[in-house]
């Protein structure tokens, strides 16, 4: 993933900002009844992204994955469109409590654009609602040209997706959260609509930390950058999640991705141990193969 790559990362500000205002009000308003729901995981599962990651002989890649991670963030979805039966395979090779949460396909988002997708996104969610209890929250990814002009798409996308889909969505385009008429409008829509305002979390982009959350959820894509700091970036975020939990947000999404994919698996380890002991939960740490 080379979206937010930087040559410098070391010589850069890479700290979370504070939160956004309306945050707080958001999160009072939750309707968390204990600790949140937590998923961490990585953007992938097979073997040559994550590297050192299985163990020798391994005989299916998914179900070892399921064994170490509650979840994934499922690119695979993105780049190609599947039949119902591979959803259904995929459900049984993992437990009742893993959750896959899926990119909106590709062809909707970054060929299309958001236009004319009505049947492309039906055909779309009639396979990945095959994924039944194990299917989490899926997420649109739009291009970094896509800009706030393109709003109305964006509308029309949120106001025809199904109420019983939780979706979360990324936008790259950086005027979505530097002009703040166009980012009010934005939250108001996402609020509304009990939509997640993902958070991205690379070296090279730092306004996508918005840290804005508009429901009870929040989304997080966390982009390594092959660099000593991305385990001090790690850190920041595990105090800033412990505050927001303790604020009453009902569902934490985070999931490891690098530059090059070479340590995920090791990153989230880390996280995760970190998570646990600041917030004294019994996430699985994943077993990394030095």
């Amino acid at each position: 993933m080379k979206f937010g790559s930087v040559d410098n990362p070391g010589g850069r500000d890479l700290s979370l900002p504070g939160d956004h205002p309306d945050t707080a009000k958001v999160l009072s308003n939750s309707r968390s009844s204990g600790k949140p729901k937590i998923y961490v995981g990585c953007a992938k599962w097979n073997r040559q992204d994550l590297k050192n990651f299985y163990p020798r002989g391994t005989k299916d890649e998914l179900t070892y994955y399921a064994t170490q991670f509650n979840s994934v963030e499922m690119n695979a979805t993105y780049h190609r469109s599947y039949p119902p039966d591979q959803y259904i395979e995929w459900r049984e090779k993992v437990h009742d409590n893993f959750k896959f949460f899926p990119k909106v396909d590709g062809y909707i988002s970054h060929m299309k654009w958001l236009n004319e997708i009505e049947n492309r996104t039906d055909d779309f969610l009639s396979g990945v609602t095959h994924l039944g209890e194990n299917l989490g929250t899926i997420f649109l990814q739009l291009s970094v040209r896509f800009a706030p002009k393109f709003m109305d798409r964006v509308i029309r996308f949120i106001e025809r997706w199904p109420a019983d889909l939780p979706l979360a969505i990324e936008l790259r385009h950086p005027d979505w959260y530097i002009d703040t008429s166009v980012a009010a409008e934005l939250y108001q829509l996402l609020e509304e609509n009990d939509v997640a305002n993902v958070i991205t979390d690379t070296a090279g982009e730092r306004e996508l930390l918005h840290m804005r959350l508009t429901n009870g959820e929040v989304f997080i894509r966390y982009v390594g950058a092959n660099h000593p700091s991305d385990y001090s970036r790690l850190d920041d975020w595990v105090v800033r999640l412990k505050s927001w939990a303790e604020q009453g947000i009902e569902q934490i999404d985070f999931f490891v991705h690098q530059n090059e994919e070479i340590e995920s698996p090791k990153l989230a380890a880390y996280f995760i141990r970190k998570l646990n002991k600041a917030m004294g939960n019994s996430l699985p740490v994943p077993r990394y193969l030095s």
